[in-house]
């Protein structure tokens, strides 16, 4: 088995993927990791879309110079609020107290926290927050599926308006932020495969002071 290092060196941004298939099995590891992730005030102001449907990933890579997303074996959407409202705050306040088997009301101050920030902000101001915390998920995503030896593309270059309305977010007060296609690369037809990856030296890159 790999070290993390070992992990996070194998993995680079594929460019190309064979037709071999992630099993649902390591799916779902990824997407625990994923929700398991690292988030501001552990709301997870984001959802993660699992595309099924073939004809959305068609449609989608039509307008992105992305081959992954229709090649890959699997894609996920990152998807943010548009805003943070009194109702997500609402429901979460609800979770958390069911979770840990504590009455709400001993929840009041940290409700009253979160309200006082974000229902004072703009939902520019709210959905970029919400945004960052999706790529704190999409990190952690990478990392996951390099532990299981899943290959991996971040990608932005895509039709964001295009993949909302396929997907129906609107609705659901969400907004696409970033793609994850998940397969396996096609080491002969990818010529960034066996190429040394390439990153600054620790000692320049992490600096102490």
């Amino acid at each position: 088995m790999m070290s993390l290092k070992e992990s996070l060196t194998w993995r680079y941004a594929v460019k190309k993927y064979s037709n071999q298939k992630v099993s649902d099995e390591a799916i779902q590891t990824i997407l625990d990791a994923i929700n398991l992730s690292a988030s501001s005030t552990g709301m997870q102001p984001y959802r993660v879309i699992v595309v099924k449907d073939a004809a959305i990933r068609e449609e989608l890579a039509k307008d992105s110079f992305n081959a992954q997303i229709l090649e890959a074996s699997d894609l996920l959407v990152f998807a943010a609020f548009e805003n943070i409202t009194q109702d997500i705050i609402d429901d979460y306040m609800a979770h958390v107290a069911a979770v840990r088997e504590i009455p709400l009301e001993q929840l009041a101050g940290f409700k009253q926290a979160l309200e006082t920030h974000m229902l004072t902000q703009t939902p520019e101001a709210n959905f970029s927050w919400a945004a960052r915390q999706a790529y704190i998920g999409l990190g952690t995503g990478l990392i996951a599926a390099a532990e299981l030896k899943i290959d991996t593309t971040p990608m932005e270059g895509f039709n964001h308006e295009k993949l909302d309305q396929l997907l129906g977010l609107p609705e659901k007060g969400l907004k696409s932020v970033v793609l994850l296609s998940l397969g396996y690369r096609d080491a002969e037809q990818d010529p960034y495969a066996n190429l040394k990856k390439v990153r600054l030296p620790l000692h320049e890159f992490a600096l102490v002071q």
